[in-house]
């Protein structure tokens, strides 16, 4: 895989729903840095804070297979950290960085689609398909990582965000167990919001 120019690795030691909406709204610059930086980002942008909330309500939906509630947030969590890490390093995707928003406005419409049509997958498809969107997403953070931040203290922010979209999607899930035309209703919410975003690419 090819690399650009890579920055000191040590940088890295010490990241009501819409119907429609801007990806530009996603990536804005923000004047905090560090923790509050990292913090403002996922929930900033209609199209992170929808998948990192769909992530949460869909391993939730009683069909899953058991332990999904935990496995599904955790492989997103990883991978979104792995994905920035690429990201931050000037990692070259195999398909170009021009699929990254693509890419994210896609995981939104799936994500949407998966819970409006209750389906049900193998766990291990749910985990790879979960951890792709994961990483599509870290990889815009680490692209977006403000230079003048602590990385440590950003990953930090911006996971800490993931966790609480990803525990209030959870709590959705919860709360609509005998009211399941709610939930898929809040997933068909999402996936036209999906639609809204891919539609100006």
């Amino acid at each position: 895989m090819a690399t650009a120019p890579r920055r000191p690795l040590h940088k890295l030691g010490s990241t009501s729903l819409l119907l429609a909406a801007s990806p530009a709204l996603a990536h804005t610059d923000h004047a905090a840095t560090g923790l509050v930086a990292g913090l403002l980002h996922p929930v900033t942008g209609w199209d992170h804070l929808l998948a990192m909330f769909a992530v949460g309500l869909w391993a939730a939906q009683p069909h899953q297979r058991s332990g999904a509630i935990w496995w599904l947030p955790a492989s997103f969590m990883l991978a979104l950290l792995a994905g920035a890490a690429w990201g931050w390093n000037g990692v070259t995707l195999p398909w170009g960085a021009a699929w990254v928003e693509p890419g994210i406005a896609a995981s939104v419409l799936a994500l949407g689609l998966l819970i409006a049509l209750a389906r049900c997958l193998p766990l291990t498809a749910n985990l790879l398909l979960t951890a792709a969107f994961g990483a599509v997403h870290g990889y815009a953070h680490g692209l977006e990582w403000p230079q003048a931040t602590s990385p440590a203290h950003y990953a930090m922010g911006f996971l800490l965000a993931t966790a609480g979209l990803h525990v209030s999607g959870v709590a959705l899930g919860y709360a609509t167990r005998r009211h399941a035309w709610a939930s898929r209703l809040t997933g068909g919410l999402i996936a036209a919001s999906g639609v809204g975003l891919i539609s100006p690419l």
